[in-house]
């Protein structure tokens, strides 16, 4: 069955007294694309997390986010040596100036280089990489369930698209025979009506051979055989497993020139006026099969 590209998941998990929050939104996009954001806590994750996406989500434009909540001093460090040099620089600029000492804590922890990440040991890196990849894959699994509903409605309505189209492809080639016909019996009274003066006649010979050009220059058979063929790939390619969309992009436009096709080589109002609806079935079909992953 197919998934959808678009889709939402998210996680939360625990690890060492410190609570974490996964996000991961997907969109569409022709290749796979991550956008990976991770405190400096877990930047060494970067590459593993991005593996774990890929693997998980063939194509796509992925964000993926990783908050950090109630860590309270675990995940920071404040330079106490650059914090007094600061307050003794300050000291004695206010001296020298003669301004009144009123130094703010806050102030001063907001000063370069004072607060620093609390980098963690190998220990610590091996507890983090599993339990935030645990988190990841438990946001990626809500996602996952996500994009398949959506790829479940994808599916049925591209199917619809597809049934139409093919009704509408049957009305073509029931009508691509009666084309034939109508154009003979013009061409009769036409050439009746021309030769009528001069009381000549046309030998039906000739009228035959004029008949079977127009209908070698007008017949549609095989254009409506591939479009069909390509109709009935489209529908079996929603219920198989993987990735389809560049399949049935690829399928998508190949009807829309076989209908193309037909549009221009059948000389017939009807059959253009179907080969019009059929188009606007394929563009739809085109317009969803690009959030398909």
């Amino acid at each position: 069955m197919i998934k959808s590209m678009t889709g939402f998941g998210s996680a939360e998990g625990r690890v060492d007294e410190i609570t974490y929050d996964v996000e991961i939104k997907t969109v569409n996009n022709r290749y796979f694309k991550a956008h990976i954001r991770l405190p400096d806590v877990a930047g060494f994750l970067s590459s593993e997390v991005e593996k774990l996406l890929h693997r998980e989500l063939g194509r796509g434009s992925i964000n993926y986010t990783l908050w950090v909540r109630q860590a309270g001093d675990k995940l920071l460090n404040i330079d106490e040596i650059a914090l007094v040099g600061y307050v003794n620089k300050l000291r004695q600029v206010s001296k020298s100036a003669g301004i009144e000492e009123r130094i703010e804590l806050a102030g001063l922890l907001a000063l370069p280089g004072i607060i620093q990440p609390a980098l963690p040991d190998e220990d610590k890196k091996e507890l983090l990489r599993k339990g935030i990849l645990e988190v990841t894959e438990k946001a990626l699994s809500q996602l996952t369930q996500m994009r398949i509903a959506e790829g479940a409605a994808l599916a049925e309505d591209l199917r619809s698209c597809c049934l139409a189209a093919s009704q509408l492809l049957d009305k073509v080639e029931e009508r691509k025979e009666i084309v034939v016909v109508e154009y003979q019996k013009k061409l009769q009274m036409r050439v009746d009506s021309l030769l009528a003066a001069s009381e000549s006649s046309l030998d039906s010979e000739t009228l035959a051979r004029e008949v079977a050009v127009f209908a070698e220059r007008s017949d549609i058979s095989e254009e409506i055989t591939r479009l069909r063929s390509h109709i009935v790939q489209f529908t079996e390619a929603l219920d198989k497993d993987g990735q389809a969309g560049k399949r049935l992009d690829f399928l998508s436009q190949e009807m829309l020139r076989e209908a193309n096709t037909i549009g221009s080589k059948a000389s017939d109002v009807t059959i253009s006026h179907c080969v019009v609806d059929i188009k606007c079935q394929i563009d739809r079909i085109k317009e969803q099969v690009q959030n398909v992953e």
